[in-house]
């Protein structure tokens, strides 16, 4: 796999959400086992680099065929375990640098205003996350930007973006009419009961808002 065509739903991972590593791939799997999933972000960053690696490794077996696989912020592990993409943190390398010495990876960014939007398209990014929409336990205590931002992003760029922070198949319409192109879910699919019904659930939601929008089809 190695299109990004919208409506676009990823899933990041926190092992922490899920119960540890076992419980992570066994929630991704039944995930993935759905055909909901576009893409598997692995977000881990504070495990040292050779567990990051292991992981990568066991992750990118497991969306081979299923999803896109991008890695956080290492390219050069990105790169060792053949996944398709690099995500970079606003604080992390220029994407413009990443595009020039791995010209092979896709390459996502993170954004929280509309000028770090233009400026990861304008440097090259194939993908922008932007948020947090709603309200997220991944970052306890900060105010969601809500609908505002994820609207500015989206009409400034050309590049796909996710909604990401909070969304669920409740609200996950809401990020789809401000113009998002999908969303970068964790506890929405992770900490569910069921990860496979829950990424189907959102699927659908997403599916059924980006048919809403005028001029798209799902």
């Amino acid at each position: 796999m190695s299109e990004l065509t919208p409506p676009l739903l990823s899933v990041v991972t926190n092992r922490d959400a899920a119960g540890g590593i076992g419980p992570l791939l066994e929630a991704l799997d039944a995930a993935l086992a759905t055909g909901a999933v576009d893409i598997v972000q692995m977000r881990e960053k504070d495990l040292p680099d050779a567990e990051q690696f292991t992981l990568a490794r066991r992750l990118r077996d497991l969306t081979k065929g299923r999803a896109l696989f991008f890695v956080n912020d290492s390219a050069s592990i990105a790169e060792a375990v053949h996944a398709d993409g690099v995500h970079l943190g606003e604080a992390s390398r220029p994407v413009a640098a990443v595009r020039q010495q791995r010209p092979g990876l896709l390459v996502g960014r993170s954004v929280h205003d509309t000028e770090a939007a233009r400026q990861a398209e304008a440097d090259g990014a194939h993908l922008i996350q932007a948020g947090a929409m709603f309200a997220t336990l991944t970052h306890p205590g900060e105010p969601p930007a809500g609908a505002g931002l994820v609207r500015a992003a989206a009409g400034a760029v050309s590049a796909p973006v996710l909604a990401v922070g909070g969304v669920t198949a409740a609200n996950v319409s809401e990020a789809v009419e401000a113009g998002a192109s999908g969303a970068a879910v964790i506890r929405a699919v992770l900490a569910a009961d069921d990860p496979g019904q829950a990424a189907l659930a959102l699927r659908q939601a997403l599916e059924a808002a980006w048919s809403s929008r005028p001029g798209e089809t799902a």
